[in-house]
């Protein structure tokens, strides 16, 4: 596989993990209701996100509350804010960067510097997926934690939602396609960085001389 297909399979990557980390954010499943002892049938189901909560009823109804108060929420709710928005933000200027260094491009000319910009754009998506992954795995360990705290009422135990999956296949969407980004224009510029330069062999004449035509 060439090095532009590798190019364009790493962004294709990038943007799909940048398109998860979206829907990961606005999705209200970051926590779900925990069926276990006496809660084990309920009529609803209660879906905690960091936008706002839903209740699901057994009949099939769906009602949802936006948070009242941005500072009363828990600290793990206003650190996955703001760093899903932040990931929003630099993965649309990832998505740029790359598209603008790209080898299927003309928009700079070819050289070290368009190389340059292309691992720079791989590089902010390897720091989109560590910055994701800080929100998800501190809700993980929450999840998990309350889930085995036997102070922690039945009733208020959660479990991991689907939000937190479908982050987590995002960064790892984002890494791997950054880190095809940064090899593939890495090899390249070890490529070009080194030019085979070929001179004239220098073939006498008939009187023993060596043509001048040979040094221009």
């Amino acid at each position: 596989m060439t090095s532009a297909a590798v190019e364009i399979l790493g962004l294709g990557l990038g943007i799909l993990g940048w398109v998860g980390v979206i829907l990961a954010c606005g999705l209200p499943m970051w926590q779900v209701s925990a069926f276990i002892d006496v809660n084990i049938v309920v009529a609803q189901t209660i879906w905690e996100g960091l936008w706002m909560n839903c209740v699901v009823q057994s009949t099939g109804q769906m009602q949802c509350k936006v948070y009242d108060s941005i500072l009363a929420l828990p600290a793990e709710v206003q650190a996955g804010r703001a760093l899903t928005v932040i990931v929003a933000l630099l993965g649309l200027v990832a998505l740029m960067v790359t598209v603008v260094g790209a080898q299927c491009t003309n928009c700079i000319r070819p050289g070290k510097m368009k190389s340059r910009i292309v691992i720079a754009g791989g590089a902010i998506y390897i720091l989109c997926g560590v910055l994701v992954l800080v929100p998800l795995c501190w809700f993980a360990n929450i999840v998990i934690s309350d889930f085995y705290d036997p102070t922690v009422p039945p009733s208020q135990k959660r479990e991991m939602g689907a939000a937190l999956y479908i982050g987590w296949a995002a960064t790892a969407l984002l890494l791997f396609g950054g880190c095809l980004i940064c090899c593939c224009s890495c090899s390249q510029r070890d490529e070009t960085s080194f030019p085979v330069k070929y001179s004239a062999p220098r073939r006498p004449t008939s009187n023993g001389e060596y043509d001048k035509k040979n040094y221009v």
